[in-house]
């Protein structure tokens, strides 16, 4: 996976997504699903996961349970060769699953007096769903009917190999007229014979001559257990020999006729059992492609229900998708964090500022809120609804790059911070007007005065390609930066000395305080030491930290 979208955890979600799907071929096209960059494309996508989550919340969701991939069974049967009885069975359970999501599909179509465009009541050879018919419908009526039209039951090819094949892989009887025949006619002679040797070994005559009193096979044939000692005495065909040499299995001369009409039989019926297998491979073959389209729908619908069931696990909603403008998110939650205690937060970026510099401590969820911002722009390229309120809006970028976390790498010999700056240099090769930016602790990990400097340099050349960029940072230089920068803004995450808790709301247009006299106050550092901290620090940033302090106070007392 591209590695900005895995800093950003898009794997995660697309692993949780995969859970929804049934068939395997749907889990690996949820594990694979990639942001679409095209906003037309991305539209269609995420208004099929908004019909599916509909739908499911009227009618339930579809089963797609039993579903596999027959593409290479069928190639050989439709090339003229034999394939084995699972693979039959495989191909009928894959057309009664897709017999079963029509009629789902047929049955809300029926209850409100339309029918899915294309759609055949449809057995193969049944003429009721006519052209003409079909004609009169219209286009299709939702955006789930590209799939659901696709898929084409087969009843009778469904029929033939189920009432031919059983659960245990057996031929039945049922499959031909002579092989029920044949099976009879073997149940006759078996019977004849059994009865005959059921005589044998309970006649007085032998009674001394058998080791016991009871009638087996041996290679296909019936055969009495006679002592080693009668065996010349006994009369008739020696097949087996126990292991101890103390007993012999004889076929009795008046059962020997009849074995070999048995063993006639069975050939026929081995006969009979090719040329039904070989019948139902040709014809399997024979419907290759309208199976393998059918499939390919059923597992694109899978794909498409699962998004659904992922929205209603997630108590997402559905975005409004943009090419141009700004990303709002309102009450928006990371996915990955806990439903019942995770701090919704409205977050905005690329309207009236196309930079947001977001400030506060540590642990306070600058991170978490640049996560978002980035993984649910991700979601919503990917035909995901968001966990977030009705209302939000999500720009589609072309790029998305994210330089978060510790890149640190004892194998490349790399720092934390020439990671970062190796990531940033190829981000300020790529990044242009149709790229969103994420940047966790921009310049952090060197000199604070460098680093501070170098930040702003960076996030001047970024919006000069015409990024749109958010990034977190501790530098106060940053947050004066975003005061005096026209289109640059401050957000903050909110911090409440009193309990030394993160609220972690995300405050847009309030610079973060850096708290740290307050909090340590708090912690019991001498006042002492607190008042000579304050002297150290340059009146500048004094006169700074006031003014923030006093928009706090101005703010909490407006939402009072």
């Amino acid at each position: 996976m591209n590695k900005h979208f895995k800093s950003l955890e898009l794997d995660k979600i697309l692993n949780k997504l995969s859970t929804f799907a049934s068939c395997a071929d749907a889990k690996e096209a949820c594990l694979s699903l990639g942001p679409e960059t095209d906003l037309t494309v991305a539209k269609v996508s995420l208004a099929r996961t908004d019909e599916a989550f509909r739908l499911v919340a009227q009618y339930g969701s579809p089963s797609f349970g039993g579903l596999r991939n027959c593409s290479n069974a069928l190639a050989v049967a439709d090339a003229g060769g034999i394939i084995g009885r699972r693979d039959l069975l495989n191909i009928a359970e894959n057309l009664r699953v897709i017999r079963s999501l029509r009629q789902w599909r047929d049955n809300q179509d029926h209850s409100s007096g339309f029918r899915v465009p294309g759609s055949r009541s449809a057995e193969v050879g049944d003429s009721s769903g006519s052209e003409s018919e079909n004609s009169e419908l219209g286009t299709q009526n939702s955006e789930l009917d590209l799939f659901f039209g696709g898929l084409m039951p087969n009843r009778y090819l469904e029929d033939k190999i189920t009432v031919a094949i059983t659960p245990e892989e057996e031929i039945a009887d049922g499959a031909s007229p002579l092989l029920a025949e044949i099976r009879r006619q073997i149940r006759a002679k078996s019977a004849g014979i059994r009865e005959k040797l059921e005589h044998t070994v309970h006649s007085a005559a032998y009674r001394d001559m058998l080791q016991d009193a009871i009638i087996t096979q041996r290679n296909g044939r019936f055969v009495v257990p006679v002592k080693a000692e009668y065996r010349s005495r006994f009369g008739g065909l020696v097949h087996d020999t126990s292991s101890s040499g103390s007993t012999v299995f004889i076929e009795p001369m008046a059962v020997v006729e009849a074995n070999n009409e048995i063993r006639v039989l069975e050939g026929k019926e081995q006969q009979e059992i090719e040329r039904i297998i070989s019948a139902l491979c040709a014809e399997a073959g024979s419907f290759k492609d309208e199976l393998n389209a059918g499939y390919e729908c059923a597992v694109e619908l899978d794909v498409i229900f699962a998004k659904a069931q992922l929205a209603y696990d997630m108590r997402a909603g559905l975005p409004e998708l943009c090419e141009e403008g700004e990303t709002d998110l309102r009450g928006a939650r990371h996915p990955l964090l806990d439903k019942t205690s995770v701090v919704p937060i409205d977050i905005r970026v690329g309207g009236d500022y196309d930079t947001l510099v977001i400030t506060g401590p540590n642990t306070g969820g600058k991170t978490v809120a640049l996560k978002t911002l980035g993984l649910l722009t991700l979601m919503a390229e990917c035909g995901l609804m968001l966990p977030a309120r009705e209302g939000s809006r999500v720009r589609v970028y072309k790029n998305i790059f994210a330089d978060i976390g510790d890149e640190q790498s004892i194998e490349q010999s790399l720092s934390t911070f020439s990671a970062h700056m190796v990531n940033i240099v190829s981000i300020l090769k790529e990044a242009d007007f149709d790229s969103l930016v994420l940047i966790d602790e921009l310049g952090a990990g060197t000199d604070p005065v460098e680093g501070a400097a170098l930040a702003m340099a960076i996030l001047e050349k970024l919006r000069m390609q015409g990024a749109t960029i958010a990034a977190t940072t501790h530098y106060a230089e940053l947050k004066a930066y975003a005061l005096d920068t026209p289109r640059v803004e401050n957000g903050s995450c909110e911090f409440d000395v009193e309990t030394l808790r993160p609220t972690y709301r995300l405050l847009i247009g309030i610079p973060g305080r850096s708290n740290a006299f307050a909090i340590s106050e708090r912690l019991g550092i001498a006042p002492e030491v607190i008042d000579r901290a304050k002297e150290l620090v340059s009146a500048e940033n004094t006169r700074f930290e006031d003014v923030v302090d006093d928009l706090e106070r101005r703010r909490k007392s407006m939402e009072q």
